[in-house]
């Protein structure tokens, strides 16, 4: 080959690797390097190809034989360090970047993964001061690097701060704009973050991180055909970008085109057959639909990628039907006594290792797991109980018999919703799956259309928050909420006359939901007090449910849960129906009948064999419900009785009246 075919085939490779195609990259550097093997630029090519593909060990091969050819080329230094560290040989990646350092002292990246290399190593101190070396170099790069760094790290405050000063110097810094919008983001103030990320846009078209950032604050405000459509657009731009790929993905699964969404997982990994988190996302997707075995296979193939991908492995847990093999286990107690976990993994791996235990009937190891998992957790996440109390008390002050006795009849009329209620772990989703074997009825999942309308009283009443603003709504304004719920669950919809809304913290907006939809059908769905505090206690929830990680917390949600319902109860009699899972249980047929009547639906009897219809089931009863109907839940809470006495005692009177 001669020199100048060697150079088409680096420019070429280069090509394919600012296009995203790292992989194709990788081929062209070695059908060059058959002909040419000591190109040394050629080879330094492959290693960052491969480098990009994930594949350190393999990098590392050429990019040593570079620098043993070419000891004075500071790339080939520079990118051997970097595969040393994803490989862990620490000690060698510094030696390595010390001299691509003093090779090139003007390169910034050499110094930033130098230090990297360092702090990874322990030597806190030599690191500090090698990122300093490297923030002199490129001042305001060392800003926005620190301010990155604060907020991963929670300091939100002085993210903002250092942002704010490089925009003071040049107001339009489009990285500096892009961490502010992470910033309003991560205080849920989504609105001046779509803003912030619109306007990097305008500044900067090409830039498909903040079009991808964009996305997800346009998934946080429920409009997902605008998140779509960013990340279909970032696809556009650069079809090989796998991360673009993955979250398009995400998009299509959450508005419910899940067909488009599978594709879209699989170009994921078409682009990167490295990316574990593309499998999970494929798995949690075939869950959903029913299709378990493709699941777990799904699920598998992220752990082969990513062995300590603990937020896998309670996936498989989390499928409820899935058991685990000895080896597996042993597997998992091992990683997390020799292994240096994040905390995410070792929460996650706590939670599996107690439903592995409790599968085995060995209940009190199964609870010590679960006990520390929740120890961990519960310090990972706010939830402060008195502000229930108090939320939960205004809501009872604001909605009394006159307020609500002066508004009957206001609202929209529209009786499509069907608003399943109640604590986690209740049978909330058998009763959904019930209900959506009618062939009237659509089943669709969580939805968070209530609490949209209430965060938008706050924009129509600036200065007045949910449930103080409601008073100041007129009956048009009730029947605008009402008009508002039905337009943002039109996208879980396929125009059925009847749809499920299963959110089970609705419980506390009752009254909300009364007033704005007073024909919509209320259901509370009720367990065994205990069967139900200590069945949230043992998942790990996805988000929400803050309240779940401490056993005297449960109790006092309970409580107020209780509180709550008797409050509606007196104020709006017969408005919603109790059923309990017990008795669902114990007499399905005369249950399901009681459930239709309360709905205003005729008799099916699809909805005595509710495990045999085919729908997207998006809760960890998703395999429960796809399976006759069975009482080995009942009572469940009996093998941990003794580590549940603090609950009991909290609970108190709450368990009169349920069978011991």
């Amino acid at each position: 080959m001669n020199p100048l075919t060697a150079r088409q085939s680096f420019e070429q490779a280069m090509r394919l690797l600012h296009a995203d195609d790292a992989g194709a990259a990788a081929e062209v550097c070695r059908a060059a390097l058959a002909a040419a093997p000591d190109d040394a630029d050629l080879l330094v090519l492959l290693g960052v190809a491969l480098l990009s593909s994930r594949l350190p060990a393999e990098a590392a091969k050429p990019l040593l034989r570079a620098v043993t050819l070419a000891p004075h080329f500071s790339r080939a230094r520079e990118n051997l360090g970097q595969a040393l560290i994803l490989l862990g040989r620490l000690d060698e990646a510094v030696e390595q970047l010390q001299q691509a350092a003093q090779l090139e002292p003007q390169a910034e990246s050499v110094r930033l993964k130098l230090a990297h290399a360092l702090a990874a190593g322990g030597k806190a101190e030599e690191a500090d001061a090698v990122f300093e070396q490297a923030f002199g170099l490129a001042p305001d790069r060392g800003q926005l690097a620190v301010a990155g760094e604060h907020l991963r790290a929670g300091r939100a405050r002085e993210c903002e701060h250092i942002c704010r000063e490089l925009m003071a110097k040049n107001a339009d810094d489009v990285n500096a704009m892009r961490l502010l919008a992470k910033v309003a983001g991560e205080a849920g103030r989504w609105g001046e973050a779509g803003r912030l990320l619109e306007r990097v846009l305008e500044l900067a078209p090409d830039f498909d991180d903040a079009r991808l950032d964009l996305a997800q604050v346009f998934k946080q405000q429920d409009r997902m055909e605008e998140a779509v459509a960013c990340t279909a657009a970032a696809i556009a731009r650069s079809p090989r970008n796998a991360h673009a790929h993955y979250l398009h993905a995400s998009m299509l699964a959450v508005a419910a085109q899940h067909e488009e969404a599978l594709a879209a997982y699989q170009h994921a990994l078409q682009v990167r057959a490295y990316h574990p988190a593309a499998y999970v996302g494929m798995g949690h997707l075939l869950k959903t639909l029913g299709r378990q075995e493709e699941g777990i296979a799904a699920y598998r193939a992220a752990i082969a990628q990513r062995p300590n991908f603990g937020e896998v492995y309670w996936s498989l847990a989390n499928l409820k039907t899935f058991r685990f093999s000895t080896e597996e286990v042993a597997d998992m107690e091992r990683r997390l006594a020799a292994e240096s976990l994040d905390q995410d993994a070792r929460v996650h791996f706590m939670f599996t290792l107690g439903k592995a235990c409790e599968d085995l009937h060995e209940f009190e190891p199964a609870f010590a797991w679960y006990a520390d998992a929740c120890s961990i957790q519960r310090m990972r996440i706010a939830y402060d109980p008195v502000d229930t109390e108090v939320v939960n008390q205004n809501i009872r002050n604001v909605f009394s018999a006159a307020f609500i006795a002066e508004r009957v009849g206001q609202g929209c009329p529209d009786p499509a919703p069907i608003f399943i209620v109640g604590l986690p772990r209740s049978g909330s989703t058998l009763l959904e799956q019930i209900l959506a074997s009618h062939s009237a009825v659509e089943g669709t999942a969580e939805l968070p259309a209530v609490g949209r309308v209430i965060s938008s009283l706050a924009r129509r009443f600036p200065g007045q928050s949910y449930p103080e603003a409601v008073p100041l709504l007129d009956a048009s304004g009730l029947r605008e909420l009402g008009e508002m719920y039905l337009q943002k669950t039109l996208r879980h919809r396929t125009g059925m006359p009847r749809f499920t809304d299963k959110m089970p913290n609705n419980f506390a907006s009752i009254g909300l939901i009364h007033l704005m939809l007073p024909n919509a059908t209320i259901i509370d769905a009720r367990r065994h007090p205990l069967d139900s505090c200590f069945g949230s206690f043992k998942q790990h929830f996805a988000h929400g449910q803050t309240f779940s990680y401490d056993l005297m917390e449960i109790g006092e949600f309970y409580l107020e849960y209780r509180k709550m319902m008797r409050h509606w109860r007196q104020l709006l009699p017969g408005r919603v129906l109790e059923v309990r899972y017990e008795d669902m249980v114990r007499n399905q047929e005369a249950e399901t009948r009681r459930l239709l009547d309360h709905c205003g639906l005729p008799w099916e009897d699809a909805c005595l064999h509710f495990y045999q219809t085919e729908r997207a089931v998006r809760t960890a009863s998703s395999e429960q419900v796809r399976q006759p109907m069975y009482d080995s839940s009942v009572n469940h809470w009996r093998n941990f009785r003794s580590q549940l006495a603090p609950l009991i005692e909290v609970l108190g009177d709450e368990l009169d009246g349920w069978d011991d």
